[in-house]
């Protein structure tokens, strides 16, 4: 019980430094950095996840979430163009659909990898080479993300408390990938 009221509390932090939006992926990241020293021994605590990111904060955090923001606008201007009944917009809309999905599932594979601490661009080549050569992890990823999406979806309150829960999925999907959590 205490880990799961710890992941709540990281959640709750978690969503409360996602606010600005530009500060996604160095939260999550963060998120997934202290629940894996969990299983080091080390406190999954909000104070501690705050310190984290206190440490962390810095230009190419901020960057990687222009960057996934930005990604994220352009796949949902183009479903909307797709939706708009462009020719061949069916197909369009699949191959975008599947685009945003393989981006989103390396983009939160690098969140839950310890290279996002210190490095983005290393983090994220070693999570689409996860992502490519792990696909089970992978489905697992896009399985956590839904279920996190309808828990928020069906209960608003609930999307203050869902990053806990999806960070604990990327690390146990990462550290199932390595075999080990100091990886």
């Amino acid at each position: 019980m205490t880990l799961f009221a710890d992941v709540l509390s990281v959640g709750l932090a978690t969503a409360v430094a996602s606010l600005p939006v530009v500060t996604v992926p160095a939260a999550l990241s963060s998120a997934c950095a202290v629940l894996r020293g969990a299983g080091e021994g080390q406190p999954a605590t909000a104070g501690r996840y705050f310190a984290v990111l206190r440490r962390r904060l810095r230009a190419g955090d901020l960057v990687a979430g222009v960057i996934a923001l930005a990604g994220v606008l352009l796949c949902a201007a183009d479903l909307a163009l797709a939706g708009a009944g462009l020719p061949g917009a069916p197909l369009f809309a699949v191959v975008a659909g599947a685009i945003g999905a393989a981006a989103t599932v390396v983009g939160l594979r690098a969140c839950a990898r310890p290279e996002s601490l210190t490095d983005w661009p290393a983090a994220v080549r070693a999570a689409a080479w996860d992502a490519v050569h792990d696909a089970g992890g992978s489905g697992l990823v896009l399985l956590a993300l839904v279920t996190a999406a309808l828990c928020a979806w069906m209960l608003l309150p609930l999307a203050f408390l869902t990053p806990g829960p999806l960070a604990l999925a990327l690390t146990a999907v990462h550290v199932r990938r390595t075999g080990t959590s100091k990886s």
